[in-house]
């Protein structure tokens, strides 16, 4: 009889005929009755013992078969499709295909590993190019105090170019190893190669900044301290002003000063004002502001007349705070307002001490109201009562006997007191537990059976009403409905 082989996921993986040897698989399966199966059962297991090693592959390899690669003293694994390596890394000179995520590729074209994250490669070092080492490096350097710095130095082709570095120190280059080539005094910032203390922050090689700057403490060697912006050739050496300052104007009209050592003052000393002028969007020069003895005034169109209309801010440069003893105008927002002396700030909720503000439902919240209303919003007067469990709308109550809640559902034979209240206009006993029961005016009612407008309304059972006559008046229907299924029916209350 035949021996059907499985695989260990239980499908079928050959059928061995009687007096057969199966060559599916890299192992020989006997079957039944096979003259000299020994021999060939041992090799099967030192195949298994040795995991088939060799220098090539085995060729019908089934998924999670182990094969240890000779050439390379590899342990690999089948994964239905390729071998694949179990430790260490894919050495190849080109990208492997079919890794997942997490596995390492040692490229050996370039001596340098990478990590597969699922989509690419990324490198994991070293980050060399040419012959020698080209990287940022972390590195710790000790100064002549002893003590260590932490700095970033920028090595291509095994020579550092420059240093960044969060301080100044001086390196100790006392200690070959703590030695770096080129520098000795590093500067917090960026210190390029061969910038020593001795050329006075000049680089004696050509390595420099390419590239526009924004800024420079020197310029030519010399401190920028040093220099002055002119608008022309004017200034043919660096130009100093005292503290005196400058005049402008025929009879020094307008001058520039600098007051008790450090206070910048700009004054007109013959006139009354001083204008200050610039161009708006459309290139035309106009006159904001005016600066007079008591007050800033917006300034004068061409006709000498007519304000400039003048924004003090805008929507995206606003001030922070103004001071002033007295604001007149028109103001769009205010943190307080003044009442009876004291400042009071704008609240939605019901907060002690503050103005009251509609909320965004216009709505206006208070504690207590004191005063006269003139009206109400909703139709009926209310009382809390405890109920044993959260009744409908709508439901007829009756005084309940259990002493554990005041009300229940009223049924016929008992006496209604009021019906739960859906917005009651008034609300008493707010701070007891329980629901709003209506005790007058005009509620929604349940009611099952058609009604007609101005019949009387009953409790018949579980606090649902009816027009069937019992002891538990409810009210007057204010409306028809002929439905035969309960409702809601708008009634006047009569309890």
């Amino acid at each position: 009889m035949a021996y059907t082989i499985d695989k260990y996921n239980r499908q079928i993986l050959t059928v061995v005929e009687d007096g057969t040897i199966d060559q599916t698989t890299d192992l020989k399966l006997v079957g039944k009755n096979y003259a000299g199966y020994g021999e060939i059962q041992n090799e099967n297991f030192v195949y298994l013992l040795e995991n088939f090693a060799g220098a090539t592959a085995p060729p019908k390899p089934v998924g999670g078969q182990v094969w240890f690669d000779s050439s390379q003293s590899k342990l690999k694994f089948y994964d239905s499709s390729k071998w694949r390596t179990t430790g260490g890394a894919e050495v190849l000179a080109s990208a492997p295909s079919g890794l997942t995520e997490g596995d390492f590729w040692w490229d050996t074209s370039n001596e340098q590993l990478y990590a597969y994250n699922g989509t690419d490669f990324v490198l994991v070092g070293p980050q060399d190019a040419g012959d020698g080492i080209t990287q940022m490096q972390s590195r710790s350097v000790r100064d002549t105090n002893g003590v260590t710095h932490s700095i970033i130095a920028s090595v291509v082709e095994d020579t550092v170019v420059h240093i960044i570095s969060n301080d100044t120190f001086t390196i100790d280059s006392s200690d070959a190893e703590n030695r770096i080539p080129g520098f000795d005094t590093v500067k917090q910032g960026i210190t390029l190669v061969n910038t020593l203390a001795s050329t006075n922050g000049v680089t004696a090689t050509n390595h420099v900044f390419w590239g526009t700057a924004q800024n420079a403490n020197k310029l030519g060697g010399v401190d920028a301290t040093n220099f002055i912006q002119a608008g022309s050739a004017s200034f043919a050496t660096l130009a100093s002003f005292s503290d005196f300052g400058i005049a402008i104007g025929d009879s020094n009209d307008f001058k520039l000063v600098i007051e008790n050592d450090n206070q910048v003052v700009m004054s007109n000393e013959v006139g009354t004002q001083i204008s200050i002028k610039a161009k708006n969007t459309l290139g035309q020069l106009i006159n904001p502001v005016i600066f007079k003895a008591n007050a800033i005034e917006p300034g004068l169109q061409s006709d000498d007349v007519t304000r400039e209309t003048v924004t003090l801010g805008t929507p995206t440069a606003p001030f922070n705070n103004v001071y002033a003893n007295n604001f007149t105008g028109t103001a769009e927002k205010a943190t307080f307002l003044v009442v009876s002396g004291a400042n009071k700030s704008g609240s939605v909720a019901a907060n002690a001490d503050s103005v009251a503000v509609r909320d965004a439902s216009g709505d206006l919240r208070a504690n207590l109201f004191r005063g006269t209303a003139l009206s109400a919003k909703f139709a009926d007067l209310a009382e809390k009562y405890s109920t044993p469990t959260e009744l409908p709308a709508g439901t007829a109550v009756a005084v309940c006997r259990n002493e554990d809640h005041d009300v229940d559902t009223a049924s016929a034979g008992q006496h209604c007191i009021g019906v739960v209240s859906t917005d009651p206009a008034l609300k008493m006993n707010s701070e007891a537990e329980g629901q709003y029961i209506a005790l007058k005016g005009r509620v929604p009612v349940r009611v099952k059976g058609p009604v007609s407008k101005g019949m009387a309304i009953y409790a018949w059972q579980d606090g649902v009403c009816t027009t069937i006559a019992a002891t538990a008046l409810v009210g007057i229907a204010l409306e028809t409905n002929n439905s035969e299924e309960e409702k809601l029916v708008e009634c006047v209350l009569k309890v």
